[in-house]
């Protein structure tokens, strides 16, 4: 499955964003990571699928959501409260061979299809 993510941008400290990944078809699990400058790449959030159940990383826990639509093949992030800290390029990814077992779902290497990234700097 291919995925194109959209919504990076700038914007200050406390705002908003919402970015949003687009698959070319069904995914079974799909997530969202990120990458600071000189940071390893680290997990987001994800949905398992089919009733699997929604993941955070603690940074996320409150202020972030993500919201799923397998009619659209879709899966949206929604940033509150953001940080500077939060700057960082935000990949989607996705699994199409089936669904992320549990203990798995907060690792890249679980999942098989990566965006192309979007950048979101949130200046202080």
């Amino acid at each position: 499955v291919q995925l194109q993510a959209y919504g990076g941008g700038l914007v200050q400290a406390g705002g908003s964003l919402r970015l949003s990944c687009a698959a070319s078809g069904y995914a079974f699990s799909m997530g969202w990571f990120r990458q600071a400058p000189g940071k390893e790449r680290e997990f987001v959030a994800a949905d398992r699928g089919s009733g699997g159940g929604t993941y955070y990383a603690d940074f996320a826990k409150g202020r972030f959501t993500i919201s799923r639509d397998n009619t659209k093949n879709t899966l949206d992030l929604q940033m509150n409260s953001l940080k500077p800290e939060d700057t960082a390029v935000y990949y989607c990814a996705a699994n199409d061979r089936g669904r992320i077992i549990l203990s798995a779902i907060r690792r890249a290497d679980a999942f098989g299809s990566w965006g192309q990234g979007t950048q979101v700097t949130v200046s202080s």
